[in-house]
């Protein structure tokens, strides 16, 4: 489930700037791309939770520290896209 939220999140993120660059309202598709990136993580949270249950700790140990790492990688880029119209929009406003 988490790949496709991840996907759906790249694709709402994608959607954003291409609405941003033509000039359309944006902020539906960036609510969309950030809240999607959310659902990502919980959806990442529960596989993990699902893999403590049964007590798979090799699982655990081959995909935690690794998913740590790009969970923020991608969160944070996830937030930089999304919120890049909305910091262009107010350098634009300054100018």
């Amino acid at each position: 489930m988490w790949v496709i939220f991840g996907l759906i999140a790249i694709i709402a993120t994608c959607i954003n700037l291409y609405m941003y660059g033509t000039g359309k309202d944006y902020k539906l598709a960036m609510a969309m791309g950030l809240s999607f990136t959310a659902l990502t993580i919980v959806a990442d949270y529960s596989m993990v939770s699902d893999w403590v249950e049964v007590k798979d700790w090799a699982a655990l140990l081959d995909v935690v520290p690794t998913m740590e790492t790009a969970l923020w990688v991608l969160t944070i880029i996830s937030i930089l896209l999304n919120i890049t119209p909305i910091l262009l929009e107010l350098k634009n406003k300054k100018n």
